[in-house]
């Protein structure tokens, strides 16, 4: 296998599983995508946790495998490759990366993709790409800069420098950080508490923050109007504002 799946009430975990780096080749690639698919299909998937191993969530890519490509192999493969990280990125229920040692490179890309980072204290981040003569190509550049702002994401990108947990907390690339041992326990925790949340209001907000930054402010806020008024044909919001009424804010119980 390349990457693990499985489901626990409502939070379905990708764990790397491609020892010892957990580099990112074709298979891997493939894989990921399938599975986005599928939960993105899923009624029982309420939020997800991206994992890696204890050491390491992703070294970046199979240097080995992509040394063998032509310029025709990766004209091909490119499209490929992105469709696969914008799939897991556009998954429309909250998606949690658990950061432990290296996230280099499309380890580091592929953390872009979810919508919280939990850090351990000795993870280290960053696009080394440059080093190898090329550029991001998995989203990085762009996914990259809209989080951390384009002069951070250059000075990353130009130098290929590694990133420190405490950096990348300081500069936003990552939310949280903790102890090596509990990543996973405060990752989980946090996509847990959301699977008791409105699906579809979770969805709405995620699709109007991450749309909305790829165009104008009035386009945005009319996707996000148009959001927000169809909301109200939901049973979500239905039972969330009635039990505001009767039993004070906060104190909703979402199917």
């Amino acid at each position: 296998m390349t990457v693990l799946f499985d489901v626990d009430e409502g939070v379905a975990t990708l764990t790397l599983d491609r020892p010892p780096m957990n580099a990112l080749n074709v298979a891997v690639q493939d894989r990921l995508h399938e599975l986005a698919d599928e939960i993105t299909r899923r009624d029982d998937v309420r939020a997800v946790v991206i994992r890696g191993s204890e050491k390491v969530f992703a070294a970046g890519a199979d240097i080995k495998e992509m040394r063998d490509m032509s310029h025709k192999d990766m004209v091909l493969r490119s499209r490929a490759l992105q469709e696969a990280f914008t799939a897991v990125a556009r998954i429309p229920k909250p998606v949690v990366a658990a950061v432990t040692g290296y996230a280099l490179g499309g380890g580091c890309e592929l953390a872009l993709c979810a919508d919280h980072r939990v850090a351990a204290e000795n993870a280290k981040l960053g696009q080394p790409e440059i080093l190898l003569g090329l550029i991001p190509g998995a989203g990085g550049t762009q996914r990259l800069a809209r989080l951390v702002g384009p002069s951070r994401a250059k000075d990353l990108i130009f130098t290929g420098r590694q990133v420190r947990a405490d950096e990348a907390l300081r500069i936003g690339l990552v939310d949280q950080v903790v102890p090596a041992e509990e990543v996973f326990a405060a990752a989980h925790a946090w996509a847990a508490r959301l699977t008791k949340g409105p699906a579809l209001a979770l969805r709405a907000a995620k699709e109007a923050v991450d749309s909305g930054l790829e165009t104008d402010i009035d386009t945005g806020l009319a996707l996000e109007r148009t959001w927000f008024a169809g909301l109200f044909a939901t049973e979500d919001r239905e039972t969330g504002m009635r039990s505001f009424v009767e039993d004070g804010p906060g104190k909703a119980h979402f199917g």
